[in-house]
């Protein structure tokens, strides 16, 4: 088969590397998943490539080089304005770890350079005469829509455990199945996940979440039982995944990534504080795990307005819009209109109600529905304490009090009463006001 790579100015500046690495003598191939992606019709976004030349030949070629990666034979050649990794042909062996190899030799046969790689449609290479090396059928694969492994399935998997999530983040991202002895090595070696770095394991998981198939993703991890295999902790069973699929069928839908994570952690009745505890396990940056988290402290708030307002009692619709007015104050507008977001990714009839983030139940028939949430956020005329138009220092001189944790908890009432429509946000109805709760104090 002939292959061709799309032209662009990536394209363009690697096919330079390659026809400098010719002209000295080299072999030099396309090579990975650019081949892959280009055979697929995704968009190629890197570009790595494979020569018969030593490190320290390809570094006498390219003036602009990085050695990142000397001792396994990669140099990062600089050229137009891109990068691309350019790797001697080589074997490996020894994989102490089951992650990195112990040995490399470098070889002469690009065959046996495509020998060592994990997979068959990772294992493809081709020149610039469109003539595509494919020893190990990764173009059919490709065809077939199957992930399958090069050689023994269990060899791969015990050379480099990673490869195993992997093997299941190509299938959910590219909508793939896995070969039966693929995944049949999978199962028999999951155990060997425990030596992976937890940083590895979380950005694998964080493509298969944030990809265009997350819930097909899900459902090989909770049938392969991988996750609780690794040195973070995932305490959750196949089963417990599985639970959870039918509230995460809306998951690829939600375009922001971190209410993805909020959903499955939703979904897994996991609370807003062992959500940020496991996040933080997980090695995710403090944004993300302050957003997950805002997102579910605003659905903890929600769950317990809803149990503490008696259903058909007069007024209850009120009172909620003034609960749901809070949680907004307490938690942002942005969590609260994540929270929004995530509600309408979830099956309808399946909010909870409980705070004690019990199974979902069906939802309360008093309880309003996502407009009139919207439009109680909307019609909000601040947000912050920022914007109230009185400071804590104003509040302080007028009722002539030293400051302290009384200051902090009017501010907020006064918050309360203007963000639910029921003070003006005024600076001296608002010292007025301050007056008169503070005479109700004493």
């Amino acid at each position: 088969m002939e292959w061709t790579m799309a032209p662009s100015g990536m394209a363009e500046a690697a096919g330079g590397v390659i026809s400098a690495l010719l002209a000295h003598g080299h072999e030099a191939y396309f090579v990975g998943g650019c081949i892959r992606d280009e055979l697929l019709g995704r968009p190629v976004h890197d570009i790595d490539l494979t020569t018969s030349a030593l490190p320290g030949e390809v570094m006498d070629i390219f003036p602009r080089c990085v050695p990142t990666g000397l001792a396994h034979g990669t140099i990062t050649v600089l050229q137009n304005g891109w990068s691309f990794e350019v790797t001697t042909y080589r074997t490996e062996s020894a994989y102490t770890d089951h992650r990195r190899p112990g040995h490399v030799l470098f070889v002469s046969d690009v065959k046996e350079d495509l020998r060592r790689r994990d997979f068959t449609i990772n294992a493809m290479c081709c020149g610039p005469d469109g003539i595509l090396v494919d020893p190990f059928g990764g173009e059919e694969d490709s065809r077939r829509r199957l992930v399958r492994c090069v050689g023994d399935a269990e060899e791969r998997f015990d050379e480099d455990a990673l490869r195993m999530l992997r093997c299941v983040r190509f299938a959910s991202v590219l909508d793939f199945s896995i070969a039966k002895n693929t995944w049949r090595g999978l199962l028999r070696q999951r155990d060997k996940l425990a030596h992976i770095a937890v940083e590895r394991v979380r950005a694998e998981l964080d493509r298969i979440v944030l990809g265009p198939h997350p819930q097909r993703g899900l459902g090989l991890l909770a049938r392969s039982g991988l996750l609780p295999r690794g040195k973070a902790p995932f305490p959750w069973t196949g089963s417990d995944m599985a639970a959870a699929a039918a509230l995460t069928a809306g998951i690829g839908d939600l375009q922001d990534a971190r209410l993805r994570w909020a959903l499955l952690l939703h979904a897994l009745k996991r609370s807003a504080g062992e959500a940020d505890e496991l996040l933080r396990a997980w090695t995710f940056p403090g944004a993300t795990r302050s957003a997950v988290a805002g997102v579910l402290r605003v659905r903890e708030a929600w769950s317990a307005a809803l149990a503490q307002v008696p259903p058909g009692e007069p007024g209850g619709t009120e009172a909620l819009r003034r609960r749901w007015i809070a949680a907004v104050l307490a938690h942002g507008q942005s969590a609260a209109e994540g929270w929004l977001t995530l509600l309408s990714a979830l099956p309808q009839a399946a909010v909870p109600v409980a705070p004690d983030c019990g199974a979902p139940a069906v939802q309360r028939p008093d309880a309003p529905d996502l407009p009139m949430l919207r439009s109680w956020t909307a019609a909000m005329p601040l947000h912050k304490l920022a914007e109230l138009a009185v400071t804590g220092k104003e509040l302080a001189d007028a009722l002539e009090k030293r400051p302290g944790p009384w200051l902090g908890v009017l501010l907020q009432s006064l918050l309360l009463a203007v963000a639910a429509g029921e003070l003006p946000n005024n600076n001296q109805l608002l010292l007025l006001e301050a007056k008169r709760m503070d005479r109700d104090e004493q």
